[in-house]
């Protein structure tokens, strides 16, 4: 949906949240840190965010999609920054670049980075326009090739190279994104993503059980559709139909063992942060639909823990040249919910989260 769906931003709020239209507060820390960590989150290009915040070192990385004016690297892939605080964080290096000769020429989107039997594993989706699918019957629109790729590294610092012979976990002819890593009670791990609405009309969201190698070892299996939220809108088209979109599924178990999965799609503000809740506790569900966490245009979230303990959760906003929007976080037991915008740490110009 990235590049057929548009959006409206008020030129005010585009205005104060262009990088470099915000003046940096004065900083606490010293000039080294400043030196090491000169950038603040308004500063920063960034869509579909995924930090880790790992403790061995104290320094949190964030993850996106490489862009050339913030890395200065024109190869397609997958750049971090990092950070001690949260507030200050470092220009960007680039830990993964799709290698030439590969199906894909376009996308790497939304970027995940889990740990898995001691090594760190990146998910980005992929695309190629131009490797076309069949159409689904009496529709105008022509779906393409889209995955998510995994890529292998020792260190959250890269370089991270292709695993699976660079071919999307699930079948290339399903056209799907956003693909997250899952482990449930038993240790087994599942790849969740969405399947894209350009090709199934009403996005969804699926799981397919994977291999300790990651590799899928059974069929797609549908968690649910994205018109199941009384709150979601479907997207008119130039085709003349109606789409909903599924994105960015990202799970949590709470204290209490609840399951809930993040995800987003479109409301009546346009992009939305949402939130599902399995009635079984497992990733087959039954899933059901909660209140949105964060509207006014916010979404594609995750979850992580501070190194205070806090829960804060990450979403990019607006949706149209996107910048990182931090919340704090409170584990309900039967759901999560929004503390407080963390407006010290972000600068949100318009704090409010509904």
């Amino acid at each position: 949906m990235r590049h057929r769906l548009s959006h409206i931003v008020p030129a005010l709020a585009l205005a104060l949240l262009t990088p470099g239209c915000m003046q940096a507060p004065p900083s606490s820390t010293s000039t080294a840190a400043t030196d090491a960590y000169p950038l603040l989150l308004p500063q920063m290009q960034l869509h579909d965010p995924f930090i880790v915040a790992d403790r061995a070192t104290g320094t949190y990385h964030l993850f996106t999609r490489n862009e050339v004016a913030m890395s200065g690297d024109r190869r397609l892939g997958t750049m971090a920054y990092t950070s001690r605080d949260l507030k200050h964080w470092s220009h960007p290096r680039v830990v993964f670049t799709l290698p030439e000769g590969n199906w894909a020429d376009g996308g790497a989107w939304a970027p995940e980075v889990h740990q898995w039997r001691g090594r760190w594993y990146l998910f980005t989706t992929f695309h190629n326009e131009a490797a076309t699918l069949p159409p689904e019957p009496g529709s105008r629109r022509k779906p393409h090739r889209r995955g998510t790729l995994i890529a292998v590294a020792d260190s959250l610092a890269g370089p991270f190279t292709l695993a699976n012979d660079g071919e999307p976990v699930v079948p290339a002819s399903r056209m799907t994104l956003d693909g997250t890593l899952h482990v449930d009670a038993e240790g087994r791990p599942w790849l969740v993503y969405a399947h894209e609405w350009v090709q199934a009309t009403v996005g969804t969201i699926e799981a397919v059980p994977l291999d300790d190698d990651l590799r899928a070892i059974g069929e797609p299996r549908l968690l649910f559709r994205a018109e199941a939220a009384d709150w979601a809108r479907g997207q008119p088209q130039a085709e003349g139909d109606t789409v909903w979109v599924t994105d960015g599924p990202q799970f949590f178990r709470t204290q209490a063992g609840t399951l809930v999965m993040l995800w987003s799609s479109y409301g009546d503000d346009g992009y939305v942060q949402a939130l599902a809740r399995s009635t079984s506790g497992t990733v087959a569900g039954p899933w059901e639909q909660l209140d949105p966490l964060v509207e006014r245009d916010s979404g594609h979230g995750m979850l992580f823990r501070a190194f205070d303990g806090r829960l804060m959760l990450v979403v990019h906003r607006p949706f149209t040249r996107a910048l990182g929007k931090l919340y704090e976080m409170r584990d309900a037991g039967d759901r999560i919910e929004v503390v407080r915008e963390a407006t010290e740490l972000d600068l949100e110009a318009y704090p409010t989260h509904r």
